[in-house]
């Protein structure tokens, strides 16, 4: 099973489960996630989400394997039909969601876990924006989110760079709200979203709906837009050779075309 779902305490936990690839998305996993937000969404059971990883990884991001299959769903359906619906039930679910980074948390594994309401990591977490290092543009939501949280200049660096953003610096740069010892974080994760289920959820979901209207405005325009400019990137030479090196386990040799 891909994606494990437990109930407890009106908190429905949902673990990405593909901890051989350390939880890279496929399409049977995204789609899954967008299935269990569906139904939290209509079910007065669950008051309060919270997702993590399974295994020592929260996720890696895309499965590569996938992106590249000539059978596969391609790029374009990965955006439009796995991650961009994710990040906008994830945003418009009335109801309080928080997201325990239990490790690496890696190019559209990393934007995913910004588009909870309240973000938790482990000591060992770090966040990577991964994209350039393939030849690709941050997409799930990361070209919004992130320059919001931590600021356009140290958002560009991240993303050009690449680099690995230890879970204490992201908290310092307001990416994320606390860090926990590892053996601490899901029993604190837990705590946190039971104390949430047992709050007036309904004026949550006002103040989430008000703070989606003054910071996240443009989402579902700029989901839209990363679409487009992913396609682009996703023709270039330099996407080829990102993948093929990160296969074959070398350094790439990026041409810039």
């Amino acid at each position: 099973m891909v994606l494990l779902h437990t109930l407890e305490n009106s908190v429905l936990r949902l673990a990405l489960n593909r901890t051989s690839s350390y939880n890279a998305f496929n399409r049977e996993m995204a789609l899954a996630l967008q299935d269990q937000l569906d139904s939290a969404a209509e079910n007065d059971d669950v008051r309060a989400i919270l997702i993590t990883g399974e295994g020592k990884a929260f996720c890696s991001g895309q499965d590569l394997s996938e992106a590249i299959d000539p059978e596969g769903p391609g790029l374009d359906r990965i955006l439009s039909e796995h991650y961009n619906p994710l990040v906008l039930k994830m945003r418009e679910l009335a109801k309080p969601i928080v997201v325990a980074v239990n490790g690496v948390a890696a190019g559209a594994g990393a934007n995913l876990a910004l588009a909870g309401d309240i973000i938790l990591a482990s000591e060992s977490a770090s966040f990577i924006q991964a994209f350039s290092k393939i030849g690709l543009i941050p997409d799930t939501g990361g070209t919004l989110t992130l320059p919001r949280l931590v600021g356009p200049a140290k958002a560009l660096a991240w993303m050009m760079l690449g680099d690995k953003i230890s879970a204490e610096e992201a908290e310092r740069a307001g990416m994320i709200y606390k860090v926990y010892p590892a053996e601490a974080l899901m029993d604190e994760a837990q705590k946190l979203a039971e104390m949430l289920a047992k709050a007036p959820t309904q004026a949550f979901a006002l103040t989430k709906k008000a703070v989606n209207a003054s910071t996240y405005a443009g989402l579902k325009a700029q989901l839209e837009l990363e679409r487009a400019l992913q396609n682009e990137a996703g023709a270039t030479a330099d996407f080829k050779e990102g993948v093929a090196a990160f296969l074959e386990k070398r350094c790439p040799q990026f041409t810039g075309k």
